[in-house]
């Protein structure tokens, strides 16, 4: 690490010692899940680069940005709309982390049975160990779950924070609610950060962000032949950069290895042979360096062909449309979009139900296993309702709780290659 990197954590007021510990713990994680998979494209090397200058540039760029009057914005949850940051020419950060890294501050503030999210977002802030964090001048939550609304609260003594209501339910009244939380949510991004959003600025950020998407969306459905040309864990990587690295560079470095894994497609070269198993995963979102589960999922022998994840297809599948003419009118299409997002903070979510039956058909999968983190009480009592729909519909299913640790690592390696010797003795009936 740069003697120029360590002055630029110094300043930011990060606890170095902490720091220097969550970044000797990354290299070696890295190296074992990543760099030591076989066929990779070789476009993927800009996003090693960006896991490994992962506190290094984007930090200095967000610090350019600040400097310049601009203003960073931190968020942890898709439902924050990245159009209206941009719009108002902030530069929205994902904070979310897969790391109980000040777990031991975290448990000052908040109870030990608390989801490991909620506990590693306010560790990474408690802890002065993320350089994203202490780059925000305000941070976005939002009422998915009652666990990250009570911490927000408390988050709030530390950082401003902004929280947005998230209906539970999607009747007319409750479109109205998000429609309303969204115009004041471009409202307050007016007011913070002192540029009015126009027709023009928003416009343009739809487009940049859409962008975005329609880049992710294209590697999305090259994951649909067979063999697949990029690895579950590859793309699961690049979903998660996505929520923080620059969107136009981002957007044209995803495109480049597309156009690489459209040749490998034309050549019939895949990452794993055309008889692996091909395994969606769904559950509770995984934050970098969450990579414990596909990483298991992949070194037994399968392919992830999706994520039905909010870091995954939930965070891009959906387009807002361009052609709006006033703010009004686009702030409505803003709030459309992201009230489709299939959270299982609703109740009921059909959605996601129907989703997931369709996904396992697109891309001919040939199970579907769902991960949700210890205590995340929507996505584990919804896990339920996905059991019943997928058996009607005869598509194997295996369920996973587990957390940031690795003290089950055996136990889910033994569960997870049962599922796949099940999976592989249907494919061989058929």
């Amino acid at each position: 690490m740069s003697s120029a990197n360590r002055q630029l954590w110094a300043s930011l007021g990060l606890d170095l010692e902490a720091h220097d510990q969550l970044l000797q713990a990354l290299p070696p994680t890295y190296g074992e899940v990543y760099l030591s998979q076989e066929n990779r494209p070789e476009k993927m090397e800009y996003f090693d680069f960006v896991v490994a200058e992962i506190h290094g540039l984007r930090i200095q760029e967000l610090q350019e940005h600040k400097a310049r009057g601009g203003k960073v914005i931190g968020t942890f949850c898709v439902f924050v709309p990245e159009e209206i940051i941009r719009a108002a020419g902030g530069i929205c950060i994902g904070l979310c982390s897969g790391v109980e890294i000040g777990a031991a501050q975290a448990q000052k503030v908040l109870p030990g049975s608390i989801c490991p999210l909620i506990k590693s977002f306010m560790g990474f802030k408690l802890a002065r160990v993320c350089p994203y964090f202490e780059s925000c001048d305000l941070v976005v939550g939002e009422t998915t779950c009652d666990g990250k609304k009570k911490a927000f609260e408390i988050l709030n003594d530390y950082v401003p924070v902004h929280v947005m209501e998230v209906p539970q339910l999607k009747r007319g009244k409750d479109k109205a609610l998000w429609s309303s939380e969204v115009k004041d949510f471009l409202t307050r991004m007016e007011e913070f950060t002192g540029h009015k959003i126009t027709a023009t600025s928003l416009r343009r950020a739809i487009e940049e962000v859409n962008g975005k998407r329609r880049a992710l969306w294209r590697l999305a459905d090259l994951r649909k032949h067979n063999p697949t040309p990029i690895s579950g864990k590859d793309s699961l990587l690049i979903e998660q950069i996505a929520m923080y690295d620059d969107v136009g560079r981002f957007t044209a470095k995803v495109e480049e290895l597309c156009a690489e894994l459209e040749a490998r497609v034309r050549e019939n070269k895949g990452v794993k042979g055309p008889d692996a198993p091909r395994i969606i995963v769904t559950g509770t979102p995984m934050a970098i360096p969450n990579w414990k589960v596909p990483h298991l999922i992949e070194i037994s022998g399968a392919v992830i062909v999706a994520e039905e994840l909010c870091t995954g297809l939930r965070y891009f599948e959906n387009l807002i449309p361009e052609e709006g003419g006033s703010i009004e009118e686009m702030a409505e299409h803003v709030a459309a979009r992201y009230l489709k997002t299939n959270c299982a903070c609703f109740t009921p979510n059909p959605g996601r139900m129907d989703r997931l039956v369709e996904l396992a058909k697109e891309y001919r999968a040939d199970g579907i296993i769902h991960c949700s983190l210890t205590f995340c009480d929507p996505y584990l009592i919804e896990a339920n309702r996905v059991a019943r729909t997928l058996e009607k519909h005869d598509i194997p299913l295996l369920q996973i709780e587990t957390d940031y640790g690795q003290g089950d690592t055996g136990q889910l390696k033994t569960r997870i290659e049962a599922f796949l010797e099940m999976v592989r003795s249907r494919k061989g009936r058929v």
